[in-house]
């Protein structure tokens, strides 16, 4: 049976507690081969061999979950399906652009509950949280496959508002000074309108960037894509984004996934603009990536032009993002597109 802990999502005081060491120097070194996103204890060569398998009778192994597939796609991205403890998976994903930036797209939960009506992950419901180690493992087997890693973006599975805990010890491990230090205007939480976590992350940090997945501001039809905007309505969402500006005086993203047969129009695009002018924000048009199950299309490129023009002209700072890992079902919205929650493999 695997073990409930695993030294992926500690800090060396935690390593160094858990195992009883009264040098804590034993820990750090420990800690120095994780954080190198070595895989098992056999690879951690300053420490004695029986300290090693000692560790290996203790833990079996060094990670809770191991790499059940990996797809590459031409245009250079990578997905990985993770298989976790329970048998569950979960997919995590790294974008490489084209000036060799390199962003680790991780999951935060097995599924998600939030029911959006253009990602393939919603679709599939929700089975639980990952822990701090299972989203730190997710970034060592993709440093371990491509090496260093600019940028983390909590834009994979699930609604990582709703696993902040899990989440907020992920992104202290990354951002350690003594362990990968990664900046953390590097890294970026994504939600799709969480207002309590939002007020939660402007209350006590960390002070990482923000995006919200908004995609339409047209009330009646965020509801019917975004069931979130039933619970938490866009006056509410934009009361607490105002809040999290003053709080932090950080720019937001706000996203916009454009669905040809939903809200590409004009109008949807002079709507979205009203309601992000009074924020300090840019927006980025994020072309529907095509999942199976639904009736959406995907956005023309007259539409999308159209859409961009018509925010520009309203005086809107906009991004058009590329899709990248489409060819793996990699890109956004699309996570998850072979799993089976509640019947994993093996």
């Amino acid at each position: 049976m695997p073990k409930e802990v695993y030294l992926s999502g500690l800090f060396p005081q935690e390593i160094s507690e858990l195992l009883g060491y009264e040098k804590r120097w034993r820990a750090d070194q420990i800690y120095s081969w994780i954080v190198k996103a070595r895989p098992d204890f056999s690879s951690m060569s300053n420490l004695p061999a029986c300290e090693r398998e000692d560790l290996r009778l203790r833990f079996g192994d060094l990670r809770s979950s191991r790499i059940a597939s990996e797809l590459e796609d031409p245009d250079g991205s990578l997905k990985l399906q993770i298989r976790l403890r329970d048998g569950s998976a979960v997919e995590c994903v790294l974008l490489e652009d084209i000036e060799g930036r390199k962003t680790a797209c991780l999951s935060s939960q097995v599924g998600c509950p939030m029911g959006c009506t253009f990602c393939r992950t919603s679709q599939l419901g929700f089975l639980r949280d990952l822990g701090p180690d299972e989203i730190m493992e997710q970034f060592y087997f993709l440093k371990e496959k491509r090496g260093f890693v600019s940028n983390v973006v909590f834009m994979g599975m699930g609604e990582p508002m709703l696993n902040l805990p899990a989440v907020r010890k992920a992104i202290a491990l990354l951002s350690d000074p003594k362990g990968i230090g990664m900046s953390l205007r590097k890294i970026t939480i994504s939600t799709s309108g969480v207002v309590p976590g939002i007020l939660d992350l402007a209350a006590s940090g960390p002070k990482v960037r923000l995006a919200v997945s908004l995609t339409v501001a047209d009330p009646e039809l965020r509801s019917a894509m975004m069931p979130v905007n039933r619970r938490w309505n866009l006056a509410v969402l934009k009361e607490a984004l105002l809040a999290y500006q003053e709080a932090t005086g950080e720019r937001i993203t706000v996203e916009a996934v454009i669905i040809g047969n939903k809200n590409a129009g004009k109008e949807h695009a002079k709507i979205l603009a009203d309601w992000v002018r009074p924020l300090k924000a840019q927006v980025n048009i994020i072309p529907w990536n095509q999942v199976p199950g639904t009736d959406n299309t995907a956005p023309s490129a007259a539409q999308i032009s159209a859409f961009v023009d018509t925010l520009e002209a309203q005086d809107i700072t906009v991004v058009k993002r590329m899709s990248r890992g489409r060819g793996v079902m990699g890109a956004c919205g699309q996570l998850g597109d072979t799993l089976k929650l509640g019947n994993p493999s093996t």
